[in-house]
């Protein structure tokens, strides 16, 4: 299980703590060290320990309050793909714009007004 949850945070973006490092921080509060205490002796702030810690119980299954890891790189992977589906429609709106009314007879009818 320690395995599954470490290469889930692996793949997560960049940040000032390796996942290694989260991962132990991690445990060490699931054996009953403090948020608080950890945060004195390592970088991170108690409060992100504590975020850590409530994600890491997401992705195991242990919390049903928000969404897993895995599900947050899914929603942005589809907004990124969203964003660039309206820009390319928006490319394609103006480049019809552009051409005018003709194109639909060259395209339907195979007519070529120009």
């Amino acid at each position: 299980m320690v395995g599954a949850e470490s290469s889930v945070h692996d793949a997560e973006e960049p940040s000032a703590v390796p996942g290694g490092v989260r991962q132990r921080i991690i445990e060490l509060v699931r054996k009953g060290r403090t948020p608080e205490e950890l945060g004195r002796q390592f970088e991170p702030s108690a409060q992100a320990i504590r975020n850590w810690v409530r994600q890491a119980d997401r992705d195991a299954g242990r919390r049903q309050d928000g969404l897993t890891t895995v599900e947050q790189e899914e929603v942005r992977r589809l907004r990124r793909e969203v964003r660039q589906l309206r820009e390319e429609r928006e490319i394609l709106k103006n480049f019809r714009a552009r051409r005018g009314p003709s194109h639909l007879l060259d395209e339907k009818l195979g007519v070529r007004l120009r």
